[in-house]
């Protein structure tokens, strides 16, 4: 059980070489290899939320499950009364900081946590909170940094945005060219009924994109295809990202025209160049729909007027939102955050998304004294911001402001049922489950919670607690203390009297 949750975790990944034994080594390693296949897919089950919500089979089938039985004849029921129905806790007042301290204090000293370790808590009224440090101390925020990144672009574009992928006639006869608008859900294929009917949030795709085009383009005859995918520029990759991010596989090139994040067919495996990936599946679709596809396909820069020959839109924004923050979905909100970037300053860049998240959160009025961002995603260890920060955040999208920003609320993965929380607090602390939504964050040495508790006596509070010195030995009992911090919030009664 420890190993395997120890694959569970979403730390730093380290490429491994794989070399080939030979065949005389391959009855030997088969018993290693099947178990290694099992762990494989509790890691994959982990890292896309595989369960109820997105593979439905795994339900209960309502047409096998046992039919309502009518009673014998004969027997006498009572009659049917409504029942008492208690009157709902409240879920907004005043917490107790004592209350708090007590709850949470002693649980911060597990030596297991390392040396630097940061909470805050707070009610969604703006009424009182409780922090574990005296001055303001900045943490590594790893994957807390989405929820920075969710708000804001939920800020600047609202919930209902959509980002549409286009087909334009070219400067050339016969030239066709896929034009990329940053939608980070975009296919390479179309998905099945049935995966069509389960897929959160909706996927359109380049082959889909391909029949309106050719159709549009009378359904025969030969074109050339080339790509603009200039909506985003500067660097591929974060300039606070670690060199073997990107060749190793951990984190796709980010670029305004994508196809499964980036990703190549078996899934796991990254492209070098997803702009020209998604173009040459567009140029298969177009294959399909009868047309003749001539030349290499190429990087091209369309001008304003060109005519549009056919357009998808992605889903919307407040439902993309939900799935980078569920499964914590790093080329999701990095192609978020240059949406930021976009809306703030015209760039499209790791950069300016995250220069934009800075000025959003000051247009708020939060206190962001070191701050430090350089992606969306948090993968970059670079990255600084204070659990005084976060906390606002939580406050601000939590609370009666946070009308258009709810899906960074929604979107939070449940304790024990959803998302990256669907495996932890599966064993030890009971109280959290169902009643905590917390954003993970987790690198290499680094554990946190950021996200809403509810507390015994009903009232919400937004909480933090994250630990970036932890040793590496120690990884999993560091994320059992958070948990632990997280469950005893969801026990408190931290209610303030009165």
């Amino acid at each position: 059980m420890a190993r395997e949750r120890e694959a569970r975790r979403d730390l730093d990944v380290r490429g491994d070489v794989r070399h080939y034994t030979g065949p005389g080594r391959v009855a030997h390693w088969l018993p290693v290899l099947l178990v290694l296949a099992l762990l494989g897919g509790s890691v994959a089950a982990y890292r896309y939320d595989l369960g109820p919500r997105y593979l439905p089979w795994l339900s209960a089938d309502p047409e096998t499950e046992p039919a309502a039985v009518a009673p014998p004849p004969g027997l006498d029921l009572p009659e049917w009364t409504a029942p008492v129905i208690a009157p709902a806790l409240p879920t907004t007042g005043r917490i107790d900081p004592v209350a708090v301290a007590a709850a949470l204090g002693p649980l911060l000293d597990d030596p297991d946590l390392g040396k630097h370790v940061v909470a805050a808590v707070g009610d969604l009224t703006f009424g009182s909170e409780w922090t574990s440090v005296e001055k303001p101390d900045t943490y590594l925020p790893a994957s807390t940094t989405k929820l920075l990144t969710v708000a804001a672009a939920l800020e600047h574009l609202g919930p209902e945005a959509r980002f549409t992928t286009r087909v334009v006639s070219g400067t050339s006869p016969r030239e066709v060219v896929l034009v990329g608008g940053g939608d980070p859900y975009l296919a390479s294929k179309p998905l099945t009924p049935d995966g069509a009917a389960t897929a959160f949030p909706p996927r359109v795709d380049v082959v889909t994109l391909a029949r309106e085009a050719a159709e549009a383009l009378g359904g025969s005859g030969r074109v050339r295809v080339s790509y603009d995918d200039g909506l985003f520029t500067g660097p591929t990759a974060s300039a606070g990202w670690r060199s073997d991010y990107v060749p190793d596989d951990i984190v796709s090139p980010i670029t305004a025209l994508m196809v499964d994040g980036g990703r190549e067919a078996d899934g796991y495996a990254r492209a070098d160049d997803p702009s020209l990936q998604a173009a040459r599946a567009f140029a298969d679709g177009l294959a399909q729909a009868g047309m003749k596809v001539r030349g290499k396909v190429a990087r091209v820069v369309v001008p304003p007027d060109a005519a549009e020959l056919a357009a998808v839109e992605s889903a919307r924004l407040g439902d993309i939102a939900e799935r980078v923050l569920d499964v914590s979905d790093n080329e999701g909100a990095e192609v978020l955050g240059h949406h930021v970037g976009l809306a703030t300053s015209g760039t499209g860049s790791f950069a300016a998304g995250a220069a934009g998240v800075g000025t959003t959160l000051q247009g708020w009025g939060i206190d962001t004294s070191g701050l430090r961002l350089y992606d969306g995603s948090g993968l970059s260890r670079q990255n600084r911001v204070s659990a005084a920060t976060v906390l606002a955040v939580l406050r601000r999208v939590a609370g009666s402001e946070g009308g258009p920003l709810r899906s960074a609320v929604t979107g939070l993965p449940v304790a024990a049922f959803t998302g990256s929380l669907t495996y932890r607090f599966d064993e030890g602390p009971k109280a959290a489950r169902g009643v905590v939504r917390a954003k993970t964050g987790t690198l290499t040495g680094v554990h946190a919670l950021a996200g809403l508790a509810t507390g015994r006596d009903g009232v919400v509070m937004a909480f933090v607690v994250a630990a970036d010195k932890v040793a590496e030995a120690d990884g999993l009992d560091a994320q059992e203390a958070i948990d632990q911090a997280a469950a005893a919030l969801a026990a408190c009664r931290c209610a303030a009297s009165g």
